[in-house]
């Protein structure tokens, strides 16, 4: 097995695509030819471990070839054979997702489906095992105003068999009726509702209170005079709710296990808390990783989790009708992987290691080392991305709007990035042959809960004497945009941050939109400029809405053509796309809360910026925050 032109998959004769859209397919007989005379292929590569079942994956990773069987539906994983690997398999194994509540003020979000993760041995004779997905709970109704149902347990029946706990149900509300349900406890808990405010516990099996590994964590509790509590995460325990306002949904927990570190997956996110009837607030955004949305004010459904996640499912936002009812939990998944070949050793170590047909590729999505192990190599290219800037926030009674942030600066020497753009290679040596990497985090944005304003700039990344500056701010309320790798989009009138700053030649980006000059105060017809992008400059924001964010700079480093440093769209009556390259979509004024009217931020690990926020005038509003700058990414690669 090996890796060429990105060639992965199923069979050599059913492609079967991945989530980044390369393609796949096992090399065939004549490319398994070209890994032997290249030296990058032993003939005890295809001796690995056998087996049938799910949805099956190949990929490399650090040089060794791996497969994985995903599994949504109940099925059977069939061991044929142990190869020369050993009988060693990893897997994650996710519950369903609890169901979100119902209730006329608000209820609580669903938690997640518990999510465990380790290593087995398969049994020295082959044989098959049961791999049993649970289903996601059902939203509650108002047959009396139910919380959500539990989430069904997922299961393998390895000889040692592993189980994990369906997510708990969010609270339904106990007004005006005194009828609803409490928040039950799980993988991970279901959040409290109006009246009911007591939050769900994680981590709960049944007639287990200390389970281990975890699974899980507790769900946010409800307010008594307020919305729901969001469901927890696999990742983290949601917020309390706010006055009024449905809290988010805990964090879901990040995996490369099912497809590689090139294409990370996010599972297990809580379900959003719904909000107050009497309040313009929105429910609880969900748990990353596929939680589904709070239900808004003044009558709104729960969201469904994203199926397939095991996430749980929105509380019903305050409305006394039958037809606002709990988001549904998603169903739990099964990822198995082992190992069934390698690729020869590479000349470096540090960072996720790829190849392709001519290049050895090193990927940092977090800072470390690059450390050079063989003497042949004495140059490498690369493509060093800094951390986005975070967009800005404004609000009334302040005019005006807020502007995008700029995208993080680009430094690229690799030959696929534009001629007009693109350094020399590095000189390397292996001695002493270590070469700090540092991966910039992207800036913050602006919250009511500090109020309106700029958001802040990315940190830069840094490879050996290669530093690519973080982007710059974007503007909000009185405070102006910032210099950066990209500048900040300017707002109210003012112009945007300038790009390039330090300046670098060749140049690392560029300078955001002028805001256009305000009419009104909060509400009125002006928009904030799109924040630079290392491709292009922001746009200029008019009395139509915000400018849109300028485009990445491309870079074929990885071995497909990518571009990086996007800037943050601007906002404004119609709040702006970003740029490509991982820029983040402004909100706008003429929608205040969700779908449409949030800011979203930078796509991690390409140097986004994040989008710029049009607020309003209560602070509690907590979906009303500028969006986060995307952190940076460092990738070199040399010939192999």
């Amino acid at each position: 097995m090996g890796y060429l032109g990105r060639k992965i998959g199923v069979s050599q004769d059913t492609a079967s695509p991945t989530q980044d859209g390369t393609g796949g397919g096992i090399v065939s007989m004549y490319e398994h030819g070209y890994f032997l005379r290249q030296g990058k292929l032993t003939t005890a590569t295809l001796s690995g471990l056998d087996a049938t079942g799910g949805t099956v994956n190949d990929y490399t990773e650090n040089g060794v070839v791996y497969r994985t069987h995903t599994f949504t539906n109940t099925a059977t994983f069939t061991v044929n054979s142990i190869g020369s690997y050993g009988d060693e398999v990893e897997y994650i194994l996710i519950a369903g997702g609890g169901g979100g509540g119902y209730g006329d003020y608000g209820a609580g979000g669903g938690g997640a489906g518990g999510y465990r993760t380790g290593t087995v041995s398969a049994p020295a004779s082959p044989g098959s095992y049961t791999v049993t997905i649970g289903a996601g709970g059902h939203g509650g109704s108002a047959s009396p105003h139910s919380g959500g149902a539990f989430g069904h347990n997922s299961d393998i029946n390895f000889p040692s068999p592993i189980t994990s706990q369906g997510g708990g149900g969010g609270a339904g509300s106990n007004y005006p009726q005194p009828s609803g349900q409490d928040a039950q406890n799980g993988g991970s808990g279901g959040g409290g509702g109006y009246g009911l405010a007591t939050a769900g516990l994680g981590n709960r099996e049944t007639n287990t209170t200390n389970p281990a590994p975890t699974q899980g964590n507790d769900g946010g509790a409800g307010q008594s005079g307020g919305g729901g509590g969001g469901g927890g995460g696999s990742g983290g325990a949601a917020q309390n709710a706010g006055y009024r306002s449905g809290s988010p949904g805990g964090d879901g927990t990040t995996s490369t296990l099912a497809f590689g570190p090139t294409s990370p997956q996010t599972f297990a996110g809580g379900g959003g808390g719904g909000s107050h009837s009497a309040s313009p607030d929105a429910g609880g955004a969900g748990g990353p990783g596929g939680g589904g949305a709070g239900g808004p004010s003044n009558g709104g459904a729960g969201g469904n989790a994203t199926p397939g996640t095991g996430s749980g499912g929105g509380g019903a936002g305050g409305a006394a009708s039958t037809d606002y009812v709990g988001g549904n939990g998603a169903g739990g998944l099964a990822i198995l992987r082992y190992q069934i070949g390698s690729i020869a050793t590479a000349k470096a170590t540090g960072g996720y290691i790829s190849f392709t047909p001519t290049k050895t590729v090193h990927t940092f999505l977090a800072s470390g080392t690059f450390t050079v192990t063989d003497a042949s190599l004495t140059s490498v290219d690369y493509t060093v991305v800094a951390g986005g800037g975070g967009g800005g926030l404004s609000w009334g009674p302040q005019p005006g709007t807020g502007g995008g942030g700029g995208g993080g600066g680009v430094r690229s020497s690799d030959p696929g990035t534009p001629a007009p753009r693109r350094g020399s290679s590095l000189p390397v040596s292996n001695s002493p042959g270590v070469y700090p990497v540092t991966v910039g985090a992207g800036g913050a944005g602006r919250r009511f809960d500090n109020g309106g304003g700029r958001g802040s700039n990315g940190g830069s990344s840094t490879f050996s004497t290669i530093t690519s500056a973080g982007g710059g701010a974007g503007g909000g309320n009185t405070e102006g945009s910032l210099d950066g790798g990209s500048g900040g989009g300017g707002n109210g009138g003012a112009g945007g941050g300038s790009g390039n700053t330090p300046p670098t030649s060749p140049s690392q980006g560029n300078i955001g939109g002028t805001g256009h000059s305000p009419t009104a105060t909060f509400g009125g017809n002006t928009g904030a400029g799109g924040g630079g992008g290392a491709g292009g400059t922001g746009d200029p924001g008019d009395a139509n809405g915000g400018g849109a964010g300028g485009g990445g700079l491309p870079s074929s480093i990885s071995g497909v053509s990518v571009p990086y440093g996007g800037g943050g769209g601007g906002s404004g009556a119609n709040g702006a796309p970003g740029g490509s390259g991982g820029g983040g979509q402004a909100g706008d004024n003429n929608n205040p809360g969700p779908p449409a009217g949030i800011s979203f931020p930078g796509q991690a690990n390409t140097g986004g910026g994040g989008g710029g926020r049009a607020g309003g005038p209560k602070p509690d509003r907590s979906e009303n925050a500028s969006g986060s700058g995307g952190s940076g990414i460092v990738i070199i690669s040399y010939t192999t």
